[in-house]
């Protein structure tokens, strides 16, 4: 056998079990996302940037806009003003739906599976989509969303991000 078809033939192998281990998924999800060092990490699979912590209190969803505009805008530089909050499919797409990931426990005690970029301080972070007339919250413990009233906050965090498109 000559020498490149040999060299083929093992780093096919190699990604082979690299993508049997899960090294591969990670990997990937390593090259994803761009930590600046600001409080700041960018989804280059998404084009967007997300804070890379949330707001590390329970917050009712009649308060979140205060605390973008006042409370988060003194957290990290002040280079960018149009920070949101994430509709459903973003966050579901930083859920780690990998039965082998273990994900990490939260300040508040509950475990979450989202990509180890980003941590979070609770279960549940507000979305901007609505059902029923209810906001939605995120649940990066089960993977889904659900109605929240308006009256509570239990658990439910503000996770802002930015499309990096304008």
């Amino acid at each position: 056998m000559n020498k490149t078809v040999f060299r083929t033939l093992a780093c096919g192998a190699i990604l082979l079990l690299l993508m049997m281990t899960g090294f591969y998924d990670f990997a990937l999800a390593e090259q994803r996302f761009i930590d600046h060092g600001n409080g700041t990490v960018t989804d280059r699979k998404l084009g967007l940037m997300w804070a890379k912590t949330d707001n590390q209190a329970d917050i009712f969803w009649n308060q979140i806009q205060g605390w973008l505009a006042d409370d988060f805008a003194d957290t990290i530089p002040q280079l960018y003003d149009n920070w949101r909050l994430p509709t459903i499919s973003e966050l579901q797409s930083l859920f780690v739906e990998d039965p082998k990931y273990q994900g990490y426990q939260t300040l508040c005690g509950h475990p979450v599976k989202i990509v180890p970029q980003i941590r979070l301080s609770c279960i549940l972070v507000w979305t901007s989509d609505m059902a029923l007339g209810l906001p939605l919250a995120f649940d990066f413990n089960l993977g889904s969303a659900f109605t929240v009233s308006l009256h509570n906050n239990k658990a439910c965090r503000v996770l802002p991000v930015r499309s990096l498109q304008q």
